[in-house]
């Protein structure tokens, strides 16, 4: 098994600096505004007020799990732990100084929380990528390898080549046909932490029977990776009844009422904004110089998508591409002659897209979802990946999780690219909360300011 030497104190580092932090906010803020008094009542609630917010913070972490980052944790996600736990966290010391008798609680409250929510977010979010750099340079990685293939494992291993930032350092085993003292001496030899391995029967079943167990004695790690682009993975759920391990019927977080009217009010709320604060305005820019471009096209494009339920309904963008007889039956290519010069701008910004609020105040999109594909990309890739349809569980969107992952473009690559679209899709209906749509917002601002180099 591969040696590690500095991963167990990280967390405790992790840890303490956060409370050193929580208890340094409240002093400070303490120092500047009240006035210092040293007798024994005021100290010790002072002290009482900064041991209840460090447990607080401690006790809240085991819900939020604010210090699980795993070595896939994307910043999307890790973003979300933390606003969601800084709330919670805001929630606490406000009650707290409703409760307290100290004074500088009780008037404080709610800026002492507010300074909290600045000053975490940049440093753990510091904190994140300093780690990711660390383990794209080699410090803090894992050793692993692959035995027996799927499709699933084709599509991880591509990911782990391309995701330095995920410490994962690769050793391909040289030979297919498997001997079980060989592999023990290239683990051994290579120091591997560990294997992937297909969760199907890819193997015999004594070999696989013994690899756990030399895998157990010599303390390597067996991960299994279930051929989620065939089976029925995500239709399932894993419970217990008691202590017996049951699959059952998976209900997806929109699936519940509530959470649907959350997300259809935010829609609705966000979608007025943006059309009464912004699109009045701006479109009319847009359509001046669509028209100074090319005057002889409509200003808006309107193409039949397929919505939530594979209902087909009608997405409306701007128009970026001259008149041609071919949008329907043709997806866009890298420096598609087609596309108008203010198009490009249209497309790498994505102020293409801002009419589609529209369709969202009409019911037929939500602001984040799934992205809404050609019928004949739809149409073609549906028997070709069965879990493909999971994404119409929910209402397209007009930003998601693939986009700002880096995962755009309609064509794809049939045994890459579009799977791990797919799976980011699936991931999204699976794992959806309010705070993730917020913060695939924030994302996909970030990029429209900075420019997507995806887009195109």
């Amino acid at each position: 098994m591969q040696r590690l030497r500095y991963s167990r104190y990280f967390k405790t580092f992790v840890i303490l600096l956060d409370l050193i932090l929580v208890a340094a906010v409240f002093c400070f803020y303490y120092f500047q505004n009240f006035e210092i008094k040293y007798d024994s009542e005021t100290l010790e609630q002072n002290l009482l007020s900064i041991l209840l917010l460090c447990f607080f913070w401690l006790l809240l972490s085991g819900r939020t799990k604010l210090y699980h980052i795993p070595r896939n944790l994307t910043y999307t996600i890790f973003l979300e732990r933390i606003l969601i736990h800084v709330f919670f966290f805001f929630i606490g010391v406000v009650l707290l100084g409703k409760v307290s008798n100290n004074n500088f609680l009780k008037t404080e409250r709610f800026y002492l929380a507010g300074i909290l929510l600045l000053v975490v977010i940049p440093i753990k979010s510091f904190i994140y990528f300093l780690l990711k750099y660390m383990r794209s340079i080699g410090i803090n990685h894992r050793n692993v390898m692959f035995i027996g293939e799927n499709a699933s494992t084709d599509i991880l291993k591509e990911i782990i080549k391309q995701r330095k930032d995920y410490g994962y350092r690769l050793y391909d085993y040289p030979a297919k046909d498997y001997d079980l003292q060989k592999i023990i001496k290239f683990w051994k030899d290579n120091g591997i932490h560990t294997i992937f391995l297909p969760s199907e029967n890819r193997l015999d079943q004594s070999f696989e029977n013994h690899l756990f167990r030399q895998a157990e004695l010599n303390k390597v790690k067996i991960s299994l990776v279930p051929n989620i682009i065939q089976n029925d993975f995500f239709e399932y759920e894993f419970n217990y009844i008691e202590t017996v391990p049951v699959l059952s019927p998976a209900k997806f977080p929109l699936d519940f009422f509530t959470n649907a009217v959350i997300k259809r009010i935010f829609d609705v709320l966000f979608s007025l904004i943006i059309l009464v604060g912004i699109c009045s305005w701006l479109f009319p820019i847009i359509m001046i110089l669509i028209k100074l471009d090319d005057a002889k096209g409509a200003i808006f494009f309107v193409q039949k998508r397929y919505g939530f339920h594979n209902e087909v309904f009608n997405c409306i963008k701007f128009r970026t591409m001259k008149c041609n007889g071919n949008s329907s039956d043709r997806t866009t290519e890298v420096n598609d002659e087609r596309i108008t010069r203010i198009g490009k701008f249209l497309r790498r910004s994505s102020l293409d897209e801002m009419p589609q609020f529209i369709n969202v105040l009409r019911g037929e999109m939500s602001v984040v979802g799934p992205r809404p594909h050609m019928l004949l990309v739809d149409d073609f890739y549906k028997p070709k990946i069965s879990r493909y349809s999971l994404r119409s569980m929910v209402k397209p969107g007009i930003t998601g999780l693939a986009q700002v992952s880096g995962l755009r473009g309609d064509e794809g690559d049939m045994r890459i690219g579009m799977k791990k679209r797919i799976l980011a899709d699936t991931f999204y209906v699976k794992n959806w909360s309010f705070s993730m749509d917020i913060v695939i917002i924030l994302k996909t601002l970030f990029l429209i300011i900075v420019g997507d180099k995806n887009a195109r």
